[in-house]
């Protein structure tokens, strides 16, 4: 009765548009011109994406769909683009050049940073010295000073967790603003650096078993890349680049050596690449001089993304029957992001390197509570200036959020 009565309800011209949906015809701007990608320079100067869809204030829910196509916002830049490669590669000025070239939202790799900061603002780093072991700061720095640090395997663990958030954000920001993404790796290569940590023997079994469990239950959830983008170096031009950037914590460090790096190049070239040669398209690029973003782009923009069928593996995950099924996945990035976070979430009691003893959690609330202001939920801090009459519920915003 509803979908009967439904246009009797609005606009004529939306009531058109619905029909249309409903009946598996799209309108002509909605028809994806996917073949390619194309720069900034060689675009159409009058080209305006759609207004988009404010979707980190405002979840896209299912009935949105009658009234706001997401198919309005495709165009041929509508795709995410990862960009790969050994540490030192150059990867995150190569990635942001690549972004701008494309008018494409760029993503960094993200750092552990979220985790040590409150909803308040506070950098729980100060405390370091009174913590309880399990709450003992583990990040980039701390690894690579001391790999057999109590925290690393929870260290590698928030940094998937980051990688997979993000990724979720990539989709999200996609299919509500038509956008696409270029961002420097992702939750697909996160096991290349925890395999090379097993290997180095600085993470155990049990830990690598949970690790991939939670890959299992989470990497199903995401629409793999268009594009992975590998910067090729081999390990000893990577140690002449951190030599040469001369950060103590990277030229002293024990984990960075050359076997550490030729663990990474080898899961990288053997595995990585090619599983994802199965799904997107793989472009590898010699990076040892570095090389000339201009001529990536151009190669990029040479890739015809339509040319594969409905039964070829690759480019499968954006081949979808409809605005419906699109809408589907929009709907499953924007308001379902607490449960799609919570896969990643698998509690194992015979893996204690990252958990936190009963014991230490009360231990460490009592060290929050002196914290000024930590007592207080986000937004009912009256010592941050949040006013708090007539206010009801707990508050809060997620210490790990969209934003």
């Amino acid at each position: 009765m509803l979908l009967i009565s439904l246009p009797r309800l609005i606009r004529p011209e939306i009531a058109k548009k619905c029909a249309a949906i409903l009946s598996g015809v799209t309108p002509k701007h909605s028809i994806i011109p996917s073949a390619t990608i194309v720069s900034k320079e060689n675009r159409d100067p009058d080209y305006k994406r759609p207004k988009p869809w404010p979707y980190e204030t405002k979840p896209f829910k299912y009935w949105h769909a009658y009234f706001h196509s997401t198919l309005q916002y495709f165009d041929e830049n509508t795709k995410i683009i990862v960009v790969d490669g050994q540490i030192g590669a150059g990867k995150s000025e190569f990635t942001k050049a690549l972004a701008e070239a494309f008018d494409m939202k760029y993503i960094p790799e993200p750092t552990v940073d979220v985790f040590y900061t409150t909803e308040n603002g506070y950098d729980l780093r100060k405390l370091d010295a009174i913590a309880p072991p399990s709450y003992k700061v583990c990040e980039l720095k701390t690894f690579y000073q001391n790999p057999y640090h109590h925290n690393v395997a929870q260290f590698q663990y928030r940094m998937n967790f980051l990688r997979y958030m993000d990724y979720i954000n990539a989709c999200a920001h996609l299919l509500n603003t038509g956008q696409g993404v270029v961002m420097e790796r992702s939750a697909f290569s996160d096991f290349v650096f925890f395999e090379a940590m097993f290997k180095a023997g600085y993470v155990n079994k049990r830990v690598k078993d949970l690790y991939y469990d939670i890959q299992a239950n989470t990497l199903d959830e995401l629409l793999r890349p268009h594009l992975v983008i590998y910067l090729d170096i081999s390990p000893e031009v990577a140690l002449e680049r951190i030599k040469k950037r001369n950060d103590p914590i990277e030229v002293n460090s024990p984990v960075l050596t050359k076997d550490y790096l030729e663990s990474i190049e080898y899961l990288y070239k053997q595995k990585y690449l090619k599983e994802a040669e199965k799904y997107s398209e793989i472009l590898i690029y010699d990076w040892s001089n570095y090389g000339d973003v201009e001529v990536v782009v151009e190669d990029i923009e040479r890739i015809d993304f339509d040319r594969f069928t409905k039964y070829d593996s690759k480019l499968k995950d954006w081949r979808k029957e409809d605005d419906w099924e699109w809408a589907y996945w929009r709907k499953h990035y924007t308001k379902e992001i607490d449960t799609l976070l919570g896969y990643s979430c698998i509690f194992r009691a015979s893996v204690p390197e990252v958990l936190h003893p009963a014991e230490e959690v009360a231990e460490w609330r009592e060290i929050i509570d002196k914290v000024p202001g930590e007592m207080y939920s986000y937004g009912f801090n009256p010592m941050a200036g949040d006013n708090v009459w007539f206010k009801r519920g707990y508050g809060g915003q997620p210490t790990v959020n969209r934003h």
